[in-house]
């Protein structure tokens, strides 16, 4: 009988002894140089200490991967830019800037030495209609414009938007010329043919992104300048 217990004892020894080795080699032993465990879920996680701080990619983060400019709710001109660029994938604000600039030179020369074939694919109707009666009326009335431009100090993008496809963006220029309304003996009716103007105006093109065609048109504008408004 005593056999048997001691037995018994040694058998319940040896199954303790297995299951103690077997959560060793599991488990192991502290060392006294283990991360506490908020550190080992940070690193694991890939971000440091600053995971849990980092706040998650917002809109602009993302709207970045599809524009040269990002927009937060605050910037109206940003977030129509980027309503566009979702849109139309090619459009490019500072691509369009540069387009701009060069367009409002060409209309403001065209316009002063009235060159109507210039000026036609680079305009609303509308506004081809009120260039074209001012071209009238100076040639009705036998004056002529005397015009240089002088340069583009600023072109700045202050109103974008899209609406049923048709994307519209606003400019502020800021140039300098010099011109005069003369008549055919030389007389000036308005200006001053030696002096340099600065002038501001607010121009509005204007695009259906449907289109293959890649121009914009004017189609209203205001200012200093003196050219005719419509829109």
């Amino acid at each position: 009988m005593a056999n048997s217990q001691l037995f018994t004892i040694v058998l319940i020894a040896m199954v303790a002894a297995i299951i103690l080795f077997r959560l060793y080699t599991v488990l192991g032993r502290r060392t006294g140089n283990e991360r506490p465990p908020q550190e080992r879920l940070q690193r694991i996680g890939g971000a440091g200490k600053s995971a849990t701080n980092e706040r998650a990619p917002s809109l602009p983060d993302k709207a970045a991967e599809h524009s040269d400019t990002w927009f937060t709710q605050s910037d109206p001109v940003a977030r129509g830019l980027f309503d566009i660029k979702l849109v139309d994938r090619s459009f490019e604000a500072e691509h369009f800037v540069g387009g701009a600039r060069k367009a409002y030179e060409m209309i403001v020369i065209a316009f002063a030495h009235g060159d109507r074939a210039t000026l036609r694919p680079l305009l609303s109707e509308d506004v081809y209609g009120a260039f074209e009666a001012t071209i009238q009326n100076r040639e009705a009335k036998k004056q002529k414009a005397e015009f240089t431009f002088v340069g583009l100090r600023e072109a700045k993008i202050v109103a974008a938007s899209i609406k049923n496809d048709v994307a519209e963006i606003t400019v502020s220029f800021a140039a300098q010329f010099i011109s005069a309304i003369v008549q055919t003996d030389g007389a000036v009716i308005e200006g001053d043919p030696k002096m340099v103007r600065d002038v501001n105006d607010v121009w509005t093109f204007e695009r259906d992104v449907r289109s293959d065609g890649p121009n914009w048109k004017l189609v209203a504008t205001s200012g200093d300048a003196g050219e005719p408004k419509a829109g």
